[in-house]
């Protein structure tokens, strides 16, 4: 009995290309990205939210930028850090946004073959280092709050610069062989990818043949950046509770516990969307498609959105520099 084809079983009618899923190639010239497939009337009210969305992380991380370069007082290690963060999601946000509102918006489904190994390389790539920046940020913590009279000396700005190198170097080659992969993969079955934007397994999915390899790496570099990122984290803020425990006053305990709150909602706002949106995609197979795919989209979006909300309003040095900013501008 003939398997009907893939874009007649999620309700779209069969595109001109189709052919490309009768004939083999090793290399498709384009892709197609569905968007949200199940919720195709929905996409206009979706792609309004994530525009917003959008709009929101984009001037907000460009303010936190803003702020750190133009206030002397900030220019220290934990706002360099929060300056590496801003920056990757304008990057991460942006890598996906673009294409799409055009899906969303154009109906502008087709993306290039390179485009897309290029749009995945990036997505994958920058959320490695945001999980190694909220690592770095952790160690700096941990130092401002258990050595406090040595944090000066620790963290000085060729260390600040050494980590932020090894953070970009590490998200560069623990990501490298996706593409390399992704492109050496025979794609004889379909060139319909039922998403956003060209996420990995998404992509090797595609393919026919044997995909153990890319599936494993991917497993693998999931489980290295969960259990030492994770791990990390962890320790330094056991260490770091620890201290605040000690303290003499309650209101010390929590004032020095307040130094930290913006980062621990940052790694939760970070972590729990994308590690959901990873174990679902390889184990929920009982999770609709479209809720899989809106989680993906809601872990490219939502920590890039409140991450300059977070910073902006728990941290007292950058809301009173933005009070003024706003307030300087409105006289």
């Amino acid at each position: 009995m003939q398997e009907t084809p893939f874009c007649l079983r999620i309700g779209h009618p069969p595109y001109s290309m189709s052919d490309s899923n009768k004939t083999d190639f090793t290399n498709p010239s384009t892709f197609i990205l569905l968007g949200i497939p199940g919720l195709e009337t929905a996409h206009v009210w979706i792609s309004i939210l994530f525009c917003i969305m959008y709009i929101i992380a984009i001037l907000g991380n460009f303010t936190i930028l803003f702020i750190v370069k133009t206030e002397p007082s900030l220019h220290g290690p934990m706002y360099y850090f929060l300056c590496m963060l801003a920056i990757s999601d304008l990057v991460l946000s942006t890598s996906c946004m673009p294409k799409m509102l055009s899906i969303f918006w154009f109906n502008s489904r087709e993306i290039d073959f390179s485009a897309c190994l290029t749009q995945m390389y990036f997505i994958h790539c920058i959320s490695v280092m945001e999980s190694g920046i909220l690592v770095a940020m952790a160690l700096d913590r941990y130092v401002a709050i258990c050595h406090p009279l040595r944090h000066s000396t620790i963290l000085t700005n060729p260390m600040v610069a050494k980590i932020g190198l090894a953070v970009v170097l590490r998200g560069i080659m623990l990501i490298l062989p996706y593409p390399f992969l992704v492109r050496r993969w025979p794609y004889c079955r379909t060139n319909i990818i039922p998403h956003t934007y060209c996420e990995h397994m998404a992509v090797v999915k595609l393919a026919c043949a044997d995909i153990r390899v890319s599936s494993y790496y991917g497993l693998f570099v999931i489980f290295l950046l969960t259990g030492l990122d994770v791990f990390s984290i962890a320790v330094s803020y056991t260490q770091i509770l620890r201290a605040i425990f000690i303290l003499p006053t309650k209101d010390a305990q929590l004032k020095t516990f307040g130094t930290c709150s913006s980062h621990l909602c940052v790694i939760l706002a970070s972590y729990i969307p994308g590690l959901f949106s990873f174990f679902t995609h390889r184990f929920g197979h009982n999770v609709p498609l479209h809720f899989h795919i809106l989680i993906a989209n809601v872990y490219l979006l939502l920590p890039p959105m409140l991450n300059p909300i977070i910073y902006g309003v728990r941290t007292k040095q950058i809301w009173n520099r933005v009070l003024r900013l706003f307030t300087y501008q409105g006289t």
